[in-house]
Order: C-alpha cells, then structure tokens, then sequence
C-alpha cells in the first residue's frame, strides 16, 4: 500500500477532526479514533468529569497508565523469558559435559 498521507475525517464527542494519515493506517486511525471516543464518552457521563479539554486529559492519562502497564509487563515476560532459556541452556551444558 502507499505511504502517502492523505486527510482524514474522524468524529470525536461529536466533533469532526481532520488529520493526516498514510493510506495504509487509515484503519487503524479509525480504530483509535472510536476508541478515544467510547473513552470520553465513558468519562462524561460519568459525570465527575466536566469539560472536554479536561475529559481528554483524563482519558489520556488512562491510556497512558495503560500503556505504561503493557511495557512493564512485556518486559517482565521477556526477562522471565531469557532467564528461562539461559536456565535451559545450562542444564543441556550440564547433561553434554556429563
């Protein structure tokens, strides 16, 4: 597909943002754009939240923590898992020498 940005509409608390995208995430911009949107939607009817620059504060923090969280823990498993194959390599060392 190409790379070429094209301008993209997407609706969010029923405003129309306009933003460039390459052809081959437009999928994905919409994706992420409905989400966002369910997102702030959740937190307004909340109704602790009021006002939408600060309604997209809140949920950026959310995704942010989110996302801080995923890291973590693909990094905990990729260690769990080079301490799992490092031990493996070990103990077939120790069976050849034997």
């Amino acid at each position: 597909m190409s790379d070429s940005a094209q301008t993209e509409y997407v609706k969010i608390l029923d405003k129309e943002y306009q933003v460039a995208c390459p052809a081959d995430e437009r999928d994905a911009l919409v994706q992420a754009a409905r989400n966002l949107d369910t997102r702030m939607r959740q937190v307004r009817s909340s109704g602790t939240v009021i006002g939408l620059e600060r309604i997209a504060v809140m949920v950026a923090l959310n995704l942010s923590h989110e996302l801080l969280s995923v890291q973590k823990q693909l990094q905990l498993a990729e260690t769990g898992l080079d301490e799992d194959l490092l031990g493996r390599l070990a103990d077939k060392l120790d069976q050849a020498l034997k």
